[in-house]
């Protein structure tokens, strides 16, 4: 076994979406990583039942992505992508447009998932803008959505909590209603039946706004940091001929469902419908490299790139696009999922999965279950006057049992590497339903 290296220092690390206080007092670190399994510091194992953050989706320490990330870093470390640009941004993003919906090929690279969706409303603005309907500012998201921590994806998201710190948001930011209905759709399978009729409430948008006034709606195929939620049948159809009929661009953000996990390259595929603008990141480079992007459709960059005076077209870009490092992350990451067919794997394993999931149905407190390919959420009924505590808890006993999992709320989220094999489904179903029965 390799060294695993222990810091004597936690203080400087200010942590991101954590509790830094709790954490540093009892502290649960991960220091290695290979296939299913994190090691802790002290070299115990913990199987990773959430692909680290929705991200790993090849499964870690995978050599083929870390030999092509050491044979770039030898060739050239750093190149500027501003007037400039280096033969593997291109083919990482020629890579990309293969698999992609079809008509979104043009690829524009960004660092995270919330680049990303900052990234894809600007577009959405601009390509208004160049078609001469500049008055189009006004931009749709939904509650209970996530888009990244951009004041851009932040305004549009509808995750209160992320919200209350920051005051003011973007202006012309409104937000259709989430599709959660848990007294009709309550332990569904796949996507639930009721729920079609909340698309039509952008019609209400449209009628209160006015249609030329609204540029995009963004919403996530399933919503995942929320705690999985799963669109109604017909649902995102219907949001799509809406944005049709008005012009109003459609923006799906692809971080979690991209690459594999819903059992298709794309979460668009899997629910059939496609947008006009995809936003992607964590399984991208299987997150070896920080990496994101957004792929467009055709018309919409012909119109700001061929429609702008000589110069720059678009006035947006990042130090990182095309990072030479990520951009070998993301060629080897994506000649993984095609040998592999990792979108296939979790195709296969979704049934088991899912009896495994709906297994708990009986246990104490569990209130809701949904699923969809390689992800379920298990909503547990929050204690009394101690919301989150319940999650937690189960949270703190399945890493020292030796599973990791995703908390949000009182919501439990699973959503292993595409590589699990059935023995993993029943080892986290196992250890989850255990310490379940602890938190009672």
């Amino acid at each position: 076994m390799n060294e695993i290296s222990r810091p004597n220092d936690l203080d400087a690390f200010w942590m991101p979406y954590s509790d830094n206080r709790y954490f540093k007092s009892h502290p649960r670190m991960l220091a290695r990583a290979e296939g299913m399994t994190y090691w802790t510091a002290d070299g115990k194992e913990v199987l990773d039942g959430t692909s680290g953050l929705w991200c790993c989706n090849a499964g870690h320490g995978r050599k083929e992505i870390t030999e092509a990330i050491q044979k770039q870093a030898a060739v050239m470390d750093f190149a500027p992508t501003f007037q400039l640009g280096h033969p593997i941004a291109f083919e990482a993003a020629a890579r990309v447009a293969e698999v992609t919906p079809e008509g979104l090929d043009r690829v524009f690279f960004t660092n995270s998932g919330s680049e990303s969706a900052d990234t894809a409303l600007k577009i959405a603005l601009a390509y208004h803008r160049a078609r001469g309907e500049s008055q189009r500012v006004r931009l749709i998201g939904r509650e209970r959505g996530y888009h990244g921590v951009g004041f851009g994806g932040m305004s549009v998201g509808g995750i209160g909590g992320n919200r209350k710190q920051f005051g003011a948001m973007l202006p012309y930011v409104d937000h259709l209603p989430h599709t959660h209905i848990p007294t009709m759709n309550a332990f569904s399978r796949g996507q639930p039946k009721y729920g079609v009729e909340l698309a039509g409430r952008l019609e209400d948008l449209v009628a209160l706004h006015g249609a030329d006034t609204i540029a995009a709606v963004m919403v996530e195929p399933m919503a995942g940091s929320t705690g999985v939620l799963v669109p109604p049948k017909d649902y995102l159809q219907r949001l799509r001929q809406i944005c049709d009929k008005y012009g109003i661009l459609l923006i799906f953000d692809e971080v979690i469902t991209g690459f594999g996990r819903l059992g298709t390259n794309f979460g668009s595929e899997r629910l059939g419908v496609t947008p006009d603008i995809l936003t992607m990141a964590k399984g991208l480079t299987n997150a070896a490299v920080p990496m994101g992007g957004v792929a467009v459709r055709n018309g919409i960059y012909d119109a700001i790139v061929g429609g702008a005076p000589d110069g720059i077209e678009l006035f947006h870009g990042y130090t990182y696009s095309g990072h030479p490092l990520a951009a070998a992350a993301a060629i080897a990451t994506l000649e993984l999922h095609r040998a592999e067919d990792l979108p296939g794997r979790a195709k296969a394993l979704e049934p088991y999965f899912e009896e495994a999931a709906h297994a708990l149905r009986d246990l104490p407190n569990v209130i809701d279950i949904r699923n969809i390919g390689l992800v379920a959420g298990i909503e547990m009924a929050p204690r009394p006057g101690r919301p989150t505590a319940r999650a937690t808890d189960v949270f703190r006993k399945c890493f020292d049992d030796g599973l990791l999992i995703r908390t949000t709320g009182d919501i439990i989220a699973l959503s292993p590497p595409l590589i699990a094999e059935k023995s993993h489904v029943d080892r986290m179903f196992g250890t989850l339903s255990d310490a379940i029965k602890a938190a009672a």
